[in-house]
């Protein structure tokens, strides 16, 4: 199962982005062996989790004190059996473990090394800590969101974290492509911050075209055109407009009524100075009815507009329920992976998972002396 299936993946334990690669590279038929520390996780680990952690499913855990030179031999030698390590410490706490790529590629050479971190390996910011608001902001990307009236703010986790961990798979896939055609392994320095601002690229050759600009909402790209922004409904709800073509907006203003109004008639909606005329009577125009009264006119139209719906009612849009992109576990609902493979699907339910990991490990070719040492330090 996978287009991954017989990668065996060492990931260290982290939050947001290595977790979230980590549970992607899982999603595609990777063995994934997850070293975390003994013991519970911490507060921070455990954060986003109500009754299923859908970050780690689908992962083999394996508790080591990487303070016990015992713990840390095995690990050593799981990580000369497999294809990848993961790792998202600050830089320099793998080498301080004498897991660094140094130590590791000599022992095996193909090794795909993949290096997670905020800013990156090096520079001037390279152990500062920080989140991913504080990575966006670096971009750009923060700066251009929100109301300008209103602080920036951007989806939670959403672009700086998750962008990474995206990168960081096709990337691990790529390197994975050249060791099976060279037996070469490699680093990855990975980056939240280069992540997120490699993924503005698009908006970014907009900024440079003149259709963005530092003044926030003075654009049509980020909310002054009327037919490329969100409006609130009569219920409190909002609709998404992004009308951007031609035959959408006319198809736009006739859904709205608007036809014979002077300020739309001449479907010109690139006169900018009737854009916050025309917001007005647009704002009015939604306001005046529900949500799902909107939602119901725009079904059967192409006019790229739709409701903006929470998380709760995204797990029953129709177009998921329709292809099955969700999977749900004790209540809680999650999407099922992306994209979708026609020969090697991904995963969509776990792997058989194993508490004997002495077992475990001796399967994998692991030496009886490492696992010895490790079960008599467990036993002390």
């Amino acid at each position: 199962m996978g287009p991954l299936e017989g990668v065996r993946v060492v990931e260290m334990a982290g939050l947001g982005a290595g977790p979230l690669a980590g549970m992607m590279l899982a999603d595609l038929g990777c063995e994934v062996i997850l070293v975390d520390k003994p013991g519970p996780p911490s507060p921070e680990a455990v954060i986003h989790i109500k009754d299923v952690d859908p970050l780690n499913r689908n992962k083999q855990r394996l508790p080591l004190n990487l303070k016990n030179p015992a713990h840390v031999a095995l690990l050593r030698e799981i990580i000369g059996l497999s294809d990848v390590l993961l790792e998202s410490y600050r830089p320099g706490v793998m080498e301080r473990l004498d897991l660094g790529p140094e130590q590791c590629m000599a022992q095996h050479p193909a090794l795909v090394y993949a290096r997670l971190t905020g800013w990156g390996q090096t520079g001037p910011m390279a152990v500062k800590a920080g989140h991913d608001p504080n990575y966006v902001a670096a971009t750009g990307a923060l700066y251009h969101t929100g109301h300008p009236d209103s602080p920036p703010i951007t989806p939670p986790t959403l672009l700086g974290d998750a962008s990474a961990a995206a990168l960081l798979v096709a990337g691990i896939s790529a390197a994975l492509v050249t060791v099976s055609k060279t037996g070469e392994g490699q680093v990855i320095d990975a980056s939240i911050a280069e992540s997120a601002n490699y993924l503005t690229t698009y908006a970014k050759s907009f900024y440079q075209s003149g259709h963005l600009s530092d003044a926030r909402g003075a654009s049509w790209l980020d909310g002054a055109a009327p037919w490329n922004t969100t409006y609130q409904t009569q219920d409190g709800q909002y609709m998404v407009v992004a009308a951007i073509e031609a035959k959408f907006y006319c198809a736009l203003i006739a859904a709205l009524g608007l036809n014979a109004d002077p300020l739309f008639a001449d479907l010109d909606q690139w006169d900018y100075g009737r854009w916050p005329e025309q917001k007005d009577v647009m704002e009015r125009r939604f306001g005046s009815e529900s949500r799902a009264f909107w939602a119901q006119v725009f079904d059967g139209l192409d006019a790229c507009v739709s409701p903006v719906l929470n998380y709760k009612e995204s797990a029953n849009h129709p177009q998921f329920i329709a292809r099955d992109a969700l999977w749900s576990s004790d209540g809680q609902i999650f999407p099922v992976p992306a994209p979708r493979f026609s020969v090697t699907p991904s995963l969509t339910s776990p792997p058989e998972l194993t508490d004997d990991l002495h077992d475990y490990l001796r399967a994998m070719g692991v030496a009886d002396s490492a696992l010895a040492a490790w079960r008599l330090d467990e036993q002390a």
